[in-house]
């Protein structure tokens, strides 16, 4: 699925990274806990959270992941912004519940990593 679809899908805003929408995303992951990110090996996949702070940039760059969708009408901060910039990572902003984003992109065929 590409992040163009994605963010149709979600209604959702693209805030870093919009020269990246044609990317194809495989699979998705849900967590605000960055710890429970670190144990989960996933690439070319997308972030779900509501976790709102530079923390959860610099988790999925270690991970290879290059797209975070925060959830909850959470908004990203600028040194998000700047961080996800550095690393070619798309931001994007979603006024949907974590779960309510999971499923949707669930039902339109992403993959979940577990």
């Amino acid at each position: 699925m590409k992040i163009s679809e994605i963010v149709t899908l979600l209604n959702a805003k693209i805030v870093c990274g919009e020269e990246f929408t044609d990317r194809e995303i495989e699979r998705a992951f849900a967590s605000d806990l960055m710890s429970d990110v670190l144990t989960t090996p996933f690439d070319n996949g997308v972030l779900i959270t509501g976790l709102a702070n530079p923390q959860s940039v610099r988790t999925a760059d270690m991970m290879d992941v290059s797209t975070i969708i925060l959830a909850r009408k959470k908004k990203a901060t600028e040194e998000m912004i700047e961080l996800a910039r550095e690393n070619d990572a798309v931001i994007m902003e979603c006024p949907l519940s974590v779960y309510h984003i999971s499923g949707i992109l669930y039902t339109h065929g992403l993959s979940p990593v577990y």
